[in-house]
């Protein structure tokens, strides 16, 4: 019997030494080729951890905020803050849990976000500003917005969110994964190897770009590595998403905002056209545009034709 005990204990921790030697790797693989440097940001002190931001050009500012994920930083602006710089003062944000700002090991929720950009722009800001958002970060702007309107002026919205699964509230099952992936070693493991490059670049051919070729190891890389920047603490809001702790209910809040809303939206990307028109359903007034041969990201994708769509609305 003891000597099972002592074969079973010998096992266990040879897997466990095992994986975290694996952790290990896939970490500093990815870190080595980390496309993601301060270049002359700024770090803000907040109460959750330090948040990475850049400030660029002048005259009215424009705060820039990149989708939500694990992956996604502020180099998801790279190829438009240069052009609209000459006409704005542009800030860009690394999100909680995102890119080079701070990744606490905490349960990241939906307000936590809204609070992050509101003293944000009180506090770096510190005026009225219009706010191009991604995504999932919609809803936290949206929600901001109705929390203290006098922080905001316009607001683009780029492919945002289907407001049903925003509507997602955490269950039985979601808490339990999020326990899982949240476990020290073995979460780490099942975080890395979802996260991995290979999976990252499915991401961008898949999800990100209707353009295959448009696809570069430029950009996947720094979201391989915006992933993968902490050790591996990006997966507690992973983890968070997952558990369905970062969504919110986001119908009261569009409703009884009066702010212009502009949302672009991509048709080559997944039920773009239903998501529109819930928006405008619970909103009328808002203003939206299509843009095609062009996925998720169409900053990236096609830059150009976003610029023009941010001049017209913004101008």
């Amino acid at each position: 019997m003891k000597n099972k005990f002592k074969t079973f204990f010998l096992l266990s921790s040879l897997t466990t030494l095992s994986m975290y030697a694996i952790n290990k790797i896939i970490t500093s693989l990815a870190n080595s080729k980390n496309n993601l440097t301060l270049n002359g940001g700024k770090f803000f002190e907040w109460r959750f951890g330090n948040i990475y931001y850049t400030k660029q050009g002048k005259g009215k500012p424009i705060l820039l905020i990149h989708d939500l994920f694990v992956g996604s930083s502020s180099f998801e602006w790279e190829k438009i803050i240069k052009s609209l710089s000459k006409s704005n003062t542009v800030y860009t944000i690394d999100l909680l849990g995102c890119g080079l700002s701070e990744k606490p090991n905490i349960t990241y929720t939906n307000y936590v976000y809204v609070q992050l950009i509101n003293d944000f722009i009180k506090n770096i800001i510190n005026q009225k500003t219009d706010i191009i958002v991604t995504g999932e970060s919609s809803s936290f702007v949206i929600m901001g917005c109705h929390l203290d309107k006098d922080l905001y002026n316009k607001i683009m919205i780029i492919n945002p969110s289907n407001i049903g699964q925003l509507k997602t509230v955490p269950t039985k099952k979601t808490k339990a994964l999020k326990l899982l992936i949240d476990i020290p070693i073995i979460g780490t493991l099942i975080y890395n190897m979802i996260f991995s490059k290979k999976n990252m670049r499915d991401l961008f051919i898949y999800e990100y770009y209707f353009k295959n070729h448009l696809v570069s190891n430029k950009y996947v890389n720094a979201y391989y590595s915006g992933a993968h920047i902490g050790n591996g603490k990006a997966k507690y809001l992973f983890s968070s998403m997952k558990g369905k702790y970062t969504n919110a209910n986001i119908i009261h809040a569009l409703k009884a905002i009066n702010h212009s809303i502009f949302i672009i939206s991509s048709l080559n990307s997944n039920h773009s056209t239903s998501i529109v028109e819930e928006y405008i359903h619970y909103n009328p007034a808002i203003e939206y545009a299509y843009i095609n041969q062009a996925k998720y990201l169409p900053q990236l994708e096609v830059p150009n034709i976003i610029l023009e769509y941010i001049k017209m609305f913004f101008n």
